[in-house]
């Protein structure tokens, strides 16, 4: 695809100077991807612009960037390695593997069932997976080095693992279905021949898998493809850009007399996850085309997160897309990830698992941490399946939302009287004042487009059981995808789209938020929170675990700080707080790590006679045609489209990564009607944080839970008001106003375009 001068320049995909510039690059893009006028040149699809506008130099702004702390020095190590490159041209590629109960492409009921029996067990983690039981994989591929070899080799995390297996190249025959290898073997010791694994990180003192002189030495789908495809390539030798779809399963050590893990009493096999690896390249996101979804790699425009992305899901699994790692995981970070995980999930009360508590070990430690008032006991609670809030109704408390507060005219750092930083509507003593706070009812209003479709708005109106604060801001927990990559955009290309005094007159004006260190002072450039309020997700953690559940942690080391934070005794701290040094950093690992669904755009190959879940109904004009719109609404303002990561960031998973996450993170005036009365460092009432908009349209099986579709369970906006994207949209004001006009304007079947192409994210 060509892309026009004007966008090729070396702003494109890191963030321009002037918005005005990207919104017409990313509509050229999109329309050049669509052939211009798609659908055939009807007369709701407008027309090709014959060139994007030519951006207009600005002058210098009026108010120059304060000094700043890069969140990373350019000099910052990286974590672990991933994929590097051998002298010879050898490329050797290392990814991280956990633990699941079954297979990618196996639902609840068989693929012939026409009757939907619920989710698949692909996604879902099985007890015990925060303990010894991740692994990797190493691959060697020669191939680019001249030679037909490729080896894989295992490394566990901890412990030793016994009769693993490999597979590779998954079947595309008739008699395939839920699964199916054509390369089936284990993994031997190279000095002793055994099949103990252990976590020796020496390649050499890896088990190799099959009989060590390379496990791949021909395209083992040679035959397949001749045969069920048509594939004209002449012989079956390997070639760079070959796909190879592989896996391995696990066991471990087992009790005498048992088939319960010796290590730890819990279950000794699984299956893990199935991963494409292209010849020359490494490991990317897949999809399924047909015949029988055979493993493909996906488009790098619906990569949202880049290599990060997670890849379509065939287990009928759509809810627990938000829970999955990156797909370019490393090997000794998938431990960190799984580990971060558990303590998510992990009551401050109990210490139990939100996951099969009488069965996950309990995690004794943080027992009895939750603080005297709060609002929930663990993460999980306000973040539902790494989604948003539950959604409320008139009547319902609203303890796992986050009511901050702050005195009267003060700027968000003077704590209320009553409250602190926030209200913390539940105590752990049943004598203690009644702080809950509930919807009481809503005001509501419509809005009717000119074609004569009418919209109801609802703002919420709060009833508080104890005084009312001065000012509050009531904030619905967004869903935690993608936050590692947010935080890998170096400031300056953030800083790069900013345009605060509108130089170039296009009516948008966004500018940065600014956050102060609380453990060492420095000044971040903002970009987590709804008024990007907080500058790293090391500090986004603390906030909340101090806020939400009353747990102090090295970022707040004393509960004085959620009522005094500027006070000694909050700087002072204590002896020892709830969470360590260690478990902070699990905590901040596993959100940095948390991947992001690829765009649903594409229509999988599902075999004729099987049945297609919802969520891989697609409309591939109507999506194409939908973005198409949505940038020419001029949406992409302030929700840009495609920005890069930065090369500074510990993880290499989050580095240089091109991403779609539709937000510009900066803050921009909605407009009298979307302002409370908080303000949060540089932003004012009525400033808020450009949305991400990746993992829309999954938002309904998050929220459900279930695997089966709800939008009502769905709420939009910083409070929950919007039940709808259509009634979100038509509470844009302020900046928003221009291009929630141009929305409106459009016929009926341009508008569900635009909310299809959202879906779809």
């Amino acid at each position: 695809m060509a892309m026009t001068a004007a966008c090729a320049g070396p702003g494109w995909g890191r963030g321009m100077r002037t918005r005005t510039l990207a919104a017409a690059c990313v509509a050229a893009v999109v329309l050049a991807a669509c052939g211009g006028g798609g659908g055939g040149g009807s007369a709701s699809t407008p027309a090709q612009p014959a060139a994007p506008p030519v951006a207009t130099p600005v002058p210098p702004a009026a108010n120059p960037t304060p000094a700043y702390a890069s969140l990373f020095a350019s000099d910052t190590p990286v974590r672990e390695q991933i994929q590097y490159t051998e002298a010879d041209g050898t490329l050797v590629t290392l990814l991280g593997f956990r633990p699941v109960p079954r297979h990618s492409r196996e639902g609840g009921e068989p693929w012939t069932d026409p009757v939907d029996r619920g989710p698949g067990n692909h996604f879902a983690f099985p007890t015990h997976y925060f303990q010894n039981r991740t692994f990797g994989i190493v691959i060697r591929d020669e191939v680019p080095a001249g030679r037909q070899r490729i080896n894989a080799y295992l490394r566990s995390n901890a412990g030793v693992m016994v009769d693993n297996a490999f597979n590779a190249f998954r079947r595309i025959d008739p008699t395939s279905a839920e699964y199916g290898w054509q390369l089936n073997t284990g993994f031997k010791h190279p000095t002793d021949g055994s099949t103990r694994c252990g976590a020796s990180t020496d390649i050499a003192q890896m088990c190799v898998a099959g009989d060590g002189n390379a496990v791949i030495r021909d395209y083992w789908r040679y035959g397949d493809e001749q045969l069920y495809i048509g594939n004209t390539r002449p012989d079956n030798r390997l070639r760079m850009g070959d796909k190879i779809e592989m896996t391995g399963s696990i066991f471990l050590e087992a009790a005498p007399g048992t088939n319960n893990a010796l290590i730890d009493g819990g279950p000794r096999r699984y299956y893990s996850m199935e991963q494409m690896y292209v010849v020359g390249k490494g490991f990317v996101p897949w999809y399924g085309t047909a015949p029988k979804l055979d493993t493909t790699p996906l488009p790098e425009e619906t990569l949202l997160g880049g290599q990060a992305s997670v890849s379509y899901n065939y287990s009928e699994e759509p809810h627990r897309v938000f829970q999955q790692a990156a797909t370019n995981i490393g090997i000794s970070n998938v431990q960190r990830f799984v580990e971060g995980r558990r303590l998510f999930h992990t009551s401050f009360l109990d210490g139990r698992h939100s996951e099969s508590p009488n069965v996950n070990p309990v995690f004794t430690r943080h027992a009895n941490q939750l603080g005297a008032r709060f609002n929930q006991e663990r993460c999980l609670a306000c973040h539902s399946l790494n989604g948003r809030s539950p959604a409320v109704e008139a009547g319902d408390p609203l303890n796992a939302m986050n009511v901050l507060t702050a005195a009267a005219n003060a700027t968000g750092a003077a704590p209320d009287p009553v409250y602190g930083l926030a209200v913390q509507q539940v105590a752990r003593d049943g004598n203690a004042p009644n702080h809950a706070v509930r919807i009481q009812s809503f005001e509501t209003s419509q809005r009717r487009l000119p074609d004569g479709e009418v919209v109801e708005l609802r703002k919420p109106v709060y009833a508080f059981s104890g005084p009312v604060p001065a000012a509050y801001s009531v904030r619905q927990a967004p869903q935690v995808i993608g936050l590692g990559l947010l935080e890998a955009i170096d400031e300056e290309t953030i800083l790069a789209l900013s345009d605060p005094d509108d130089r170039n007159g296009d009516g948008v004006r966004g500018k940065p938020n600014w956050s102060i260190d609380p453990e060492t002072g420095a000044r971040h450039l903002g970009r987590f929170g709804w008024k990007a309020g907080k500058g790293s997700l090391r500090q986004q953690s603390g906030t909340a675990l101090l806020l939400d559940m009353g747990v102090t942690s090295p970022v707040y080391k004393n509960a004085a700080c959620q009522r005094a934070p500027a006070s000694a005794e909050c700087k002072a701290g204590n002896a020892s707080t709830a969470i360590t040094t260690e478990d902070i950093a699990q905590l901040t690992d596993y959100l940095q790590l948390l991947g992001v669904p690829a765009q649903r755009s594409l229509r999988s190959g599902y075999t004729d006679g099987t049945i297609t879940p919802p969520e891989h109904e697609v409309d591939e004009q109507t999506v194409a045609r939908g973005q198409q719109l949505f940038a020419q609404a001029q949406c992409t303002a302030c929700h840009v489209a495609q920005i890069k990561t930065g090369a500074r960031h510990p993880f290499a998973e989050l580095r240089n990564q091109t991403i779609r996450p539709y937000t510009d993170l900066l803050l921009h005036d909605m407009g009298s009607e979307m302002a409370d009365t908080l303000a949060e460092g540089e932003a004012a009432a009525n400033l808020w944080r450009t949305q991400p908009l990746w993992g829309l349209g999954s938002l309904k099986y998050v929220q459900k839970g279930t695997g089966f579709a709800d939008a009502s369970s769905v709420r939009y906006l910083h409070d929950g008001r919007a039940r709808t994207v259509s009634e979100a949209i038509a509470w844009h004001g302020g900046e928003a106003a221009n291009s929630r006009t141009r929305y409106e304007a459009l016929p009926r079947a341009d508008r569900q375009a635009i909310l299809t192409f959202l879906e779809s994210l």
